[in-house]
């Protein structure tokens, strides 16, 4: 493993963790962190579906406050998908366990970072508290910060029930079958500055149109939310954000702008009890689906909420202050 100039450029570094194979072939994630020399704590954030980490504005601000700054691409999305994959597919989110379990060992054991915050967005904050609750007791990570997490399907609780195990059903016999995807080209163009948005990011890496939706993928998350809604009993303080509304459209609007457009954000924030006995949640007026490429006002609220939560239950004070 050796880290590399990130395709951010500097100070962003990239490195590629060979994975086990699996019915594809080869396999890897990508590791990209941005250091604060001498810094004793640091962030691993994982991206959401359809993602991949160029969030810098989130990289700034907890570098600001003293942590070194990690963010996975996981196996077949953005910096780590190969031409010989199925875009994002995979079969169980467990399948993710070893490159979180090898990012926190380079950040923990090679990097020396005593003290590890785990950040997960939309896929990735489901994909953080199952692992995060396969762990526990472990001392891996002192605390959660999940924003806008995919906890639960967006849509009815009917359907949840009875779709449910015929998605499952179909992703055992045929995984790689191709289901409609219901994902909403525009909240893309809300984000890209190409668009209707104020962020520059690659197109090919997060296409608006989304890559094809797998019915074993779609099968792995149902899984997961049938795990989550069991309880998880992660044993380290949680903090959860959504937003305060959510707005489904096929056509643009500027409610875009303002509401979560991919995800039920009361869904979200009713299934917060599930992870732990330990979970602060927060909902965010003006929030979109990434709370933090949001407008300036709910963004600002976003890190605000963030900082008072990480003074409390981490001890985290910016650089130069002290309690």
């Amino acid at each position: 493993m050796e880290f590399r100039e990130d395709i951010l450029g500097a100070p962003y570094e990239a490195a590629e963790l060979d994975l086990r194979p699996d019915a594809e072939g080869a396999v890897c994630a990508t590791l990209v962190r941005r250091l604060v020399p001498g810094s004793e704590r640091a962030v691993l954030y994982i991206h959401g579906y359809n993602d991949y980490f160029f969030q810098t504005n989130l990289a700034d601000h907890y570098t600001a406050l003293g942590f070194s700054f990690y963010a996975l691409d996981l196996r077949k999305y953005g910096r780590s998908l190969r031409p010989h994959q199925s875009p994002n597919f995979v079969q169980s989110l467990a399948e993710y366990d070893e490159e979180i379990d090898e990012a926190v060992r380079i950040i923990r054991e090679v990097d020396g970072h005593r003290q590890l915050l785990l950040n997960g967005h939309s896929t990735g904050g489901l994909v953080a508290v199952l692992w995060a609750g396969r762990r526990t007791g472990r001392g891996l990570v002192d605390g959660l910060f999940l924003n806008s997490p995919f906890l639960s399907m967006p849509t009815s609780q009917a359907v949840r029930t009875f779709g449910g195990p015929a998605v499952t059903a179909i992703g055992r016999l045929a995984p790689t079958r191709v289901l409609p995807s219901s994902l909403n080209p525009h909240y893309t163009h809300s984000l890209h500055k190409d668009h209707k948005g104020e962020w520059d990011f690659d197109l090919t890496l997060k296409p608006a149109e989304g890559f094809p939706l797998f019915a074993g993928w779609l099968s792995a998350i149902h899984q997961g939310h049938r795990r989550l809604r069991h309880g998880l009993g992660i044993d380290v303080p949680v903090l959860l954000m959504a937003s305060t509304r959510s707005v489904a459209t096929t056509k643009w609007q500027n409610a875009l702008h303002h509401a979560d457009a991919v995800l039920r954000a009361d869904d979200i924030a009713a299934l917060g009890p599930k992870l732990g006995g330990h979970v602060t949640i927060v909902r965010i007026e003006g929030g979109m689906h990434d709370l933090v490429l949001s407008g300036e006002k709910a963004r600002t609220r976003t890190f605000a909420e963030l900082d008072r939560w990480l003074a409390a239950y981490l001890d985290v004070r910016p650089v130069g202050e002290h309690a």
